[in-house]
């Protein structure tokens, strides 16, 4: 099953009930794993909010986007790169970069499959139609339709809690 296939919608419904969790305070509970990001809309100008899976890798936040240059947050993105994001109980600005190099996609993978091999190997059966444990030759062919964005925080300026 390719994304394609996917039911967006229960994906949809999850991130609401995401956002609410960081609303009242559980941030810190489900930040491990889930952040916040907010984008600016590149039509509305309006601040959009995002909730992701990521990965910590060094100083920055890895994210991939199942729908890949077609994602409305990734396409924000390449219109303002500055963004805004929420983990666990951290508040930060930085600049996001977008990924489309097959080679750094099928890295980040390997390391979410090394982190979390029980819940990524499902979504790439579920989700992808791959088996539990892909091949490096199947997670470059997924970079194919998917992207990843990397987001450093900003230097100067300071990390607070919230």
């Amino acid at each position: 099953m390719s994304t394609n296939n996917f039911d967006w919608t229960k994906v949809k419904n999850l991130q609401k009930s995401h956002r609410m969790l960081y609303a009242i305070g559980l941030g810190p509970l489900i930040g491990r794993i889930i952040l916040l990001l907010t984008t600016t809309g590149r039509r509305s100008g309006m601040k959009r909010m995002t909730p992701l899976q990521y990965e910590k890798i060094g100083e920055d936040y890895y994210l991939g986007a199942a729908r890949g240059l077609k994602a409305d947050w990734v396409r924000n993105i390449q219109n303002n790169p500055q963004v805004e994001v929420h983990v666990g109980a951290k508040h930060f600005q930085g600049a996001a970069e977008v990924v489309t190099d097959p080679s750094r996609f099928a890295d980040f993978l390997e390391v979410r499959l090394e982190r979390h091999p029980r819940m990524i190997g499902l979504i790439m059966e579920r989700a992808h139609g791959l088996p539990r444990r892909p091949s490096r030759e199947q997670l470059e062919g997924l970079a194919k339709t998917e992207a990843l964005v990397i987001v450093h925080p900003a230097k100067n300026v300071q990390t607070f809690q919230r």
